[in-house]
């Protein structure tokens, strides 16, 4: 007995339609940035560029959680391809971590042993200003949709960070043109370089949570015995498994021990419609499995959850 297969990721066109246009600046100004960091010999540049390589990565896997859940279970994957924005994130997450040490250790070098170059201030802060302005364009274009999106939200978070990445390089470039301090591009290279780890670290982290099927973090399972405990009839609820295919797609399975009386009257399939509107409304999981039994017949499972 159980509700519809899960529906993770982005609903609705729309959505992708946005996530396609802040990917699309995204990448063009991290490319740029690039460009930029080689003609200018700025640091915090090419760790701008690394951190809009976040943003992009974050914009990539919440298209790629669209598209997945468009397409339907088979019997091969019977949950779906919910997985691939998990494996999605693991390679983005490494793949942060290496360019912020990378980013960090060249940035200390720089600040021990100054290098005679000089940086082009003025290039650097002409690049800096159009990555500050692509970012606050793709957060107003991500605004209103990360209202109702967990993935879009995500990205939308991204963007931000970034944004405060590419003022530091502002500031940085200001202080060279201005007084001709070249280490501020140094600094300004940690200090972002210092943003993306706790983040790649913190994504790591979910991706872990949801290998290990872990369940996710706001949920209480005691809770939601609690509620499930308040409909007539149900006496026990036990062998309780929450865990998530991915960010924001969580799975729930339960027995349920009810009156028999419930079911000689053939009352089980209306109690199972209360459940799983009970998870859905107040625990938003789209996707719950319930064994109903009567009180009396042997547990499943010597442990319960």
């Amino acid at each position: 007995m159980h509700d519809h297969a899960p529906n993770g990721g982005i609903r609705g066109s729309s959505n992708r339609r946005l996530l396609t246009i802040s990917l699309c600046i995204t990448a063009t100004v991290m490319l740029v940035q690039i460009v930029g960091a080689v003609l200018t010999g700025s640091l915090a540049l090419l760790a701008d560029a690394a951190h809009m390589f976040t943003d992009a990565s974050a914009l990539v896997i919440a298209l790629i959680a669209s598209a997945v859940a468009a397409r339907p279970a088979d019997d091969r994957r019977t949950f779906g391809y919910q997985r691939a924005e998990v494996f999605g994130a693991l390679i983005n997450a490494i793949i942060l971590i290496v360019l912020s040490l990378m980013v960090a250790v060249e940035g200390v070098q720089r600040l021990l042993t100054p290098t005679k170059a000089e940086i082009a201030g003025g290039l650097m802060l002409i690049v800096a200003i159009v990555g500050l302005l692509s970012n606050a364009a793709a957060m107003w274009l991500l605004s209103r949709a990360q209202k109702t999106s967990i993935n879009v939200r995500g990205a939308y978070l991204e963007v931000m960070g970034d944004l405060i990445g590419s003022a530091a390089v502002i500031v940085a470039a200001i202080v060279i043109v201005t007084i001709g301090w070249m280490p501020a591009d140094a600094i300004a290279s940690l200090f972002i370089a210092v943003m993306i780890i706790p983040r790649a670290i913190s994504l790591l982290r979910e991706v872990f949570s949801v290998l290990a099927e872990s369940a996710p973090k706001d949920t209480q399972v005691s809770e939601i015995r609690a509620h499930l405990l308040g409909f007539e009839g149900v006496r026990s609820v036990h062998d309780v498994h929450v865990w998530q295919l991915t960010r924001g797609a969580p799975v729930f399975t339960a027995h349920v021990k009810v009156d028999p009386a419930l079911l000689e009257e053939g009352r089980a399939g209306h109690l199972l419609e209360q459940l799983q509107e009970c998870l859905t409304d107040h625990f938003d999981v789209a996707h719950s499995t319930f064994q109903i039994e009567p009180v009396g017949a042997a547990d499943c499972e010597e442990t319960h959850a």
